[in-house]
């Protein structure tokens, strides 16, 4: 093997009334949504922000600003798309991402399934190569207490040439 590339990404929203939850491109039955310039989506900002990790190209903030009017609403699935269309990433292929998503609610396990193929089909993997966990923040912090969701991500890439 060449080369391979590893990145790892976080995010975080504060919950946020009146927006739906989005999560993994998916939308999750809650009474709050999370707060954000974009749909907050927090894995997939994460997931973005592992991918530029990865070929050290900066991060989410640096390529779509939260002040630039053109990302107002935007949607986690279209950012990554956007990000996966770069020039920077066609020579490459996703071995695999990891996502830990820590909420104390909603209990995000009977999604999990959803958002790794919703991902899995974004991503052009199959969703064997895809994990996504739930965690609770055990009622500490910001996240214990309901006021926010975060994420975590970690991706590997491989050039397209090898196999």
């Amino acid at each position: 093997m060449k080369d391979m590339r590893i990145g790892i990404g976080y995010d975080v929203h504060r919950m946020a009334p009146e927006r739906d939850l989005m999560l993994c491109t998916c939308r999750i039955p809650n009474e709050t949504g999370l707060d954000g310039h974009s749909d907050a989506d927090v894995p997939v900002h994460a997931l973005i922000d592992a991918l530029f990790g990865a070929l050290a190209l900066g991060d989410i903030g640096q390529h779509y600003p939260d002040d630039d009017p053109q990302y107002l609403g935007a949607s986690g699935e279209s950012l990554l798309r956007k990000t996966l269309a770069l020039p920077e990433f066609q020579g490459w292929r996703i071995g695999n991402a990891d996502i830990t998503i820590i909420a104390q609610k909603p209990k995000l396990a009977p999604y999990v399934p959803q958002m790794r193929e919703a991902l899995a089909a974004i991503l052009g993997i199959g969703a064997d190569r895809v994990s996504i966990k739930a965690k609770t923040a055990e009622g500490l912090d910001s996240v214990g207490h309901c006021q926010a969701i975060e994420a975590h991500a970690a991706v590997i890439l491989f050039p397209k040439e090898e196999a």
